[in-house]
């Protein structure tokens, strides 16, 4: 896995040592050599994760952390800070500064690369919703204070331990800023992972059950593939650590556990998952709003054409029938021109509702634009379909459409019924039809529904 890489540090021979280490394994590396160039080459160079030095003159690493975070432009980049200090109160500056992870000098190349391949995994995995959701706060879809309200929220901890007692004392330090819940059945845990949990506290010493396993299993599902682990390891057994690492384990604490250091990564964990989330739940937003009428909450007409496009190839290749019911609301004008546009946009809202609430689940109701609606019906011939479109046609007739001044209104809606003809047959000449059958309804006297089969 390649990613470029940030090394930041004052000294020029680690700068150099840690490039050509880094290098040698294929990774794209930039360097800075102080605080304030840190942050400048970050904005730019956009890197993948940084190395950053702690104790460096001017900017220290934990004031350049605090800066990137706030920024909008490097929030989302991991930070790893490196430093020859090795004191609890260190390590938990750094944490809250809003670092990734913590690795002393000298070295160990081995965790530093399975540390690195870890966090540019997640950082891949979000970079394409991030970008989703720059393009969604552009447009005006995203609301920035929900965005704090979700980050800011207690998590959701379960804890997986076959130590009872240990499970107990996590449970108490994490339940001060976190709703918990601990297991010692794996299978027990596997299924509360389905539900709305933020972080899985996993102990990778575990004798009861294969921990590992149990992160492969997670991994495999897609249902659980995102959900971060917080692996606690006993520093003797660098081997477990090093596969729960490449299996997908999210972050790692050693035993004995402090528990402040526990807090501070799982409160990172949790602000990481919230914010996957909510690129994720923007992103279905975005492609909903994409493809759906505003006013109506029906279908839009980019929704029609890929539909129709994706039934026409389907009823090519199987013959499977195909019909359409094109609406057009009558007399629609003189609602605009006597009663005004609120009036008819309310007339268009509730005219959507009762053909939503007349056709079948697998009917396809879409606004074309205007007064012109259209209901895409895969599995229907002809005849089914105008059985179908009369019932919407005596839906809107059968009872007057309240206004907003508190006054009725008669409407009623023509509609021209059309089904797919098999090869030789175009989309053009499918909709045509139904539109030739919508104008004989208008010159036949409106409020009728008419069939054009060929």
């Amino acid at each position: 896995m390649t990613a470029k890489v940030l090394v930041v540090d004052d000294i020029p021979a680690n700068v150099r040592l840690l490039q050509a280490k880094l290098e040698a394994d294929y990774y794209d590396v930039v360097t800075a050599h102080s605080g304030q160039e840190a942050i400048e080459t970050a904005i730019i160079e956009q890197p993948d994760i940084i190395l950053l030095d702690v104790m460096m003159p001017g900017v220290d690493g934990y004031e350049v952390t605090r800066q990137l975070k706030e920024l909008a432009e490097t929030r989302h980049i991991p930070i790893i800070l490196v430093t020859a200090l090795d004191g609890r109160d260190d390590r938990l500056s750094g944490l809250e500064a809003g670092a990734d992870d913590f690795l002393t000098k000298p070295l160990d190349d081995v965790i530093l690369f399975a540390r690195l391949k870890a966090l540019v995994r997640l950082k891949h995995l979000s970079d394409e919703l991030r970008q989703r959701e720059q393009s969604s706060r552009r447009m005006g879809l995203i609301d920035a204070s929900q965005l704090h309200r979700q980050m800011t929220a207690p998590g959701n901890v379960l804890i997986l331990d076959d130590q009872v007692r240990q499970a107990e004392r996590l449970m108490v330090a994490l339940g001060e800023q976190h709703r918990c819940a601990y297991e010692t059945d794996p299978k027990a845990a596997l299924k509360i992972a389905l539900g709305r949990v933020d972080l899985l506290v996993l102990n990778l010493a575990a004798r009861e059950f294969d921990p590992l396993r149990f992160v492969a299993h997670l991994r495999s599902s897609e249902l659980t593939r995102q959900l971060p682990v917080l692996g606690l390891f006993n520093p003797d057994e660098r081997p477990t650590l090093l596969k729960g690492l490449e299996l997908g384990v999210s972050d790692v604490l050693p035993r004995p556990v402090d528990l402040q250091e526990l807090l501070a990564r799982a409160r990172g964990q949790i602000r990481r998952k919230r914010y996957a989330d909510f690129l994720r739940a923007s992103l279905d937003r975005s492609l909903e709003l994409a493809v759906t009428d505003p006013l109506t909450g029906l279908n839009n007409r980019r929704f029609m054409d890929l539909q129709l496009t994706q039934l026409m190839r389907r009823h090519l290749k199987t013959d499977d029938p195909v019909s359409l019911l094109l609406l057009d609301i009558d007399h629609f004008k003189r609602v605009n021109d006597g009663f005004g546009h609120d009036a008819g946009d309310e007339v268009l809202k509730e005219f959507a509702r009762r053909v939503s609430q007349n056709v079948r689940a697998i009917d396809m109701p879409c606004r074309l634009g205007g007064e012109e609606f259209v209901v895409l019906m895969p599995d229907t011939p002809a005849d089914a379909a105008q059985t179908i479109a009369e019932r919407v046609r005596q839906a809107v007739a059968e009872a007057p459409f309240s206004l907003p001044d508190g006054r009725t209104l008669d409407v009623t809606v023509s509609v021209g019924v059309s089904s797919l003809l098999g090869l030789g047959d175009t989309l053009e000449a499918f909709i045509k039809r139904a539109d030739e059958a919508v104008y004989e309804a208008k010159q036949s006297g409106r409020n009728r529904v008419i069939l054009r089969a060929a």
